[in-house]
């Protein structure tokens, strides 16, 4: 099954949501949150700006393998994304994507008001930011008045390659994205020139091998240079005006500019809701990993505390103990105890499986 077949997108609604949890993110760690709160009956919605699901795995390297996830030896992110989709499934989450959470206040009653950019209001016990670095913004091109392409001529991810297949692209960067679709839409594209500022890479060696060798088989261009200009006509871009490392400008006519210059990491509308920051990281305590505002966890990269270490199986760790503490919030009335999913009837009737005869 693919990944939208485990998603539930929660309707539009003008009406405000009563919850027992708000996730800010749906990376690997957002999504661990819910089933660590759901194996405590407690219901999250799970709120990320991205349009899906999967974090910043999925939108940096989706297809690039991963060796650290305990008891998997190799994964990929895609492949991590469906597991914790079909881990989760059973408590039904839903997912409000596309949309960025701009407002976080606590009410009178304990409980918080959240709002996003798209109007969806919440009334929620408690908060999880899983935010990873913050949002992703990625880095334009600094030439003035290029930006009205952008969307139409110039682009900064490839959401539909098939745009770019029999056209003349110019890809810039150096890293492994702009590596990857210069080697993707080489053969499907018109012709693929690959800008970079210098004759180096920070992509993988056998990517920028196999790019030399299409070079010099004629099957696409390398330049070495900087955007500083371009031309239109009749509102299109036409072509790009290109300054070498030799200080000449050449003209660089194309259909399309892919621009692959890295994402920068804003903490964006988080900055302004109160908490305790630290070098644009949320500071959390190591016993619950909450917030300098009870009742507001922070799991994953976005937190940070002494030892603290970047790793996703870390921020599995760490949404366990955030779950627990939570349970004293939403279910203030009982006891929440240790219970392990091998054993206990009870985890296993929440998880929709039978309790297995032990000889």
């Amino acid at each position: 099954m693919a990944i939208e077949d485990y998603l539930t997108i929660a309707p539009q609604t003008d009406e405000i949501i009563e919850t027992d949890a708000v996730i800010v993110g749906a990376g690997p760690v957002g999504l661990f949150q819910v089933f660590e709160l759901g194996l405590l009956e407690i219901k999250a919605h799970v709120v990320d700006s991205l349009k899906m699901v999967g974090g910043q795995c999925m939108e940096l390297y989706e297809h690039k393998p991963i060796y650290d996830i305990p008891a998997l030896p190799v994964c990929t992110s895609r492949e991590l994304t469906e597991n914790l989709l079909k881990q989760i499934h059973p408590f039904g989450p839903q997912f409000h994507l596309g949309e960025e959470v701009t407002v976080v206040r606590k009410e009178e009653d304990g409980r918080f008001f959240v709002q996003t950019d798209k109007g969806t209001r919440f009334m929620t016990k408690t908060v999880f930011i899983a935010a990873g670095v913050g949002s992703f913004q990625p880095k334009r091109l600094s030439v003035p008045g290029i930006e009205k392409f952008e969307g139409t001529q110039l682009h900064y991810q490839v959401k539909d390659p098939e745009l770019f297949y029999g056209k003349n692209i110019v890809i810039c960067g150096g890293g492994d994205s702009a590596l990857d679709w210069t080697l993707n839409l080489v053969g499907k594209a018109e012709s693929v020139i690959l800008l970079h500022r210098r004759d180096g890479f920070r992509a993988q060696s056998a990517s920028v091998a196999k790019m030399r060798e299409l070079c010099e088989n004629w099957e696409m261009q390398f330049e070495v240079g900087q955007v500083s200009g371009f031309e239109e006509k009749d509102g299109k871009l036409t072509e790009i005006r290109v300054t070498g490392d030799d200080g000449v400008v050449r003209r660089m006519p194309l259909d399309h500019l892919l621009v692959f210059f890295g994402l920068t990491p804003k903490l964006g509308p988080i900055a302004d809701w109160g908490l305790e920051i630290y070098r644009k990281q949320i500071v959390v305590d190591t016993e619950k990993f909450q917030t300098s505002i009870p009742g507001i966890f922070a799991v994953g990269d976005i937190n940070t505390y002494p030892g603290k270490k970047k790793l996703i199986l870390c921020g599995f760790h760490e949404c366990a103990l955030a779950a627990f503490a939570a349970s004293e919030i939403v279910h203030p009335e009982k006891k929440t105890l240790l219970q392990y999913t091998t054993t206990s009837p009870k985890l296993h009737k929440v998880l929709g499986v039978e309790t297995p005869t032990l000889d």
